[in-house]
């Protein structure tokens, strides 16, 4: 009985050994398969149309792991959350971006991973949270859809009602204008005729005026030299003339001062004698022109004989 005591035992414990090596197999496994990996969130703010769990993630066209989970935001549901399952060693940093990209024309859609500078610190230093999330920028597919939009939104403007009926009034105002000119085809035709005459004319014009100036040119030209000579000689006579002013003013400087210190100070007191002399004069004609008699004799005129 102890023999097979001790063999239930053994067997016991070996089973329980290799129950517990195996436990912790499977335990560093793990351990070592989630060391390998790290999870990320990203929020886009799109359609996120043919992408589902499993889908690749690419790092500048390299892959770094998959999808793991999709879903819509509970606060939002215009928005859809993803989970990345990433490798450990993809260099996920602050201002790393995310976008919805498409293999090909016809390939399926995958998440791309852009960005990274060197000098930028690890996402997960900077948030903190359990999975940090990267931020989305607007995918291909988002910018040609937003730029339909718009084009949509500008046909929508100048299709409208209003703008119809405007191109279609100027269409009939051009229908009639042509119309007017159909009629007017005979006037248009003599009108283009004088036309044509007159710039016939114009240039005949041209040319007789272009012969004139040439000829006053050539004229011109011919009698420059004679001026030239004529205005040499007399810008000669004016220079000799007024080095003999020049020299007539160096000769009688010291009279001209003369004249100017002396004469000029006895110029005043005469020309006060002169005002002086023509007021007596006037008043000698003023008494001249009334009493001349008395103003000659001293004395009243003599009265006329006067017959009672």
């Amino acid at each position: 009985m102890e023999t097979k005591a001790n063999y239930v035992l053994i067997g016991a414990f070996t089973l329980v050994t290799t129950l517990f090596l195996l436990l912790f197999a499977l335990w560093a496994a793990k351990y070592s398969s989630e060391k390998e990996w790290k999870n990320y969130a990203v929020v886009f703010n799109e359609p996120v149309t043919g992408l589902s769990e499993g889908s690749a993630v690419q790092y500048n066209g390299i892959a770094v792991g998959t999808v793991q989970n999709l879903s819509l935001a509970p606060d939002d549901p215009r928005r859809v959350i993803a989970v990345l399952r990433l490798q450990a060693s993809a260099p996920i940093k602050a201002d790393t971006r995310a976008r919805l990209s498409i293999a090909g024309i016809t390939g399926s859609p995958f998440i791309q991973l852009t960005g990274g500078m060197p000098g930028s610190p690890p996402l997960d230093e900077i948030d903190r949270r359990e999975v940090p999330v990267i931020q989305t920028e607007a995918s291909a597919l988002q910018n040609i859809a937003d730029t339909a939009n718009r084009l949509v939104a500008r046909l929508d403007q100048v299709l409208s009602e209003d703008n119809v009926r405007r191109v279609s009034n100027t269409l009939a105002h051009i229908e009639a204008m042509t119309g007017s000119i159909a009629d007017q085809r005979e006037d248009l035709r003599a009108l283009i005729v004088n036309a044509r005459r007159s710039s016939e004319e114009l240039a005949r014009t041209l040319d007789k005026a272009n012969g004139s100036l040439d000829k006053v040119d050539r004229e011109l030209v011919d009698k420059l030299p004679a001026m030239v000579n004529r205005l040499d000689g007399t810008l000669n006579r004016i220079d000799s003339a007024a080095a003999g002013a020049d020299s007539i003013l160096n000769d009688n400087r010291a009279a001209i001062g003369s004249f100017a210190n002396d004469g000029l100070a006895q110029l005043g007191p005469t020309l006060t004698e002169l005002r002086a002399l023509v007021r007596d004069l006037r008043r000698i004609s003023d008494r001249l022109d009334g009493n001349p008699t008395r103003y000659l004799l001293g004395r009243d005129a003599p009265k006329e004989f006067e017959p009672k």
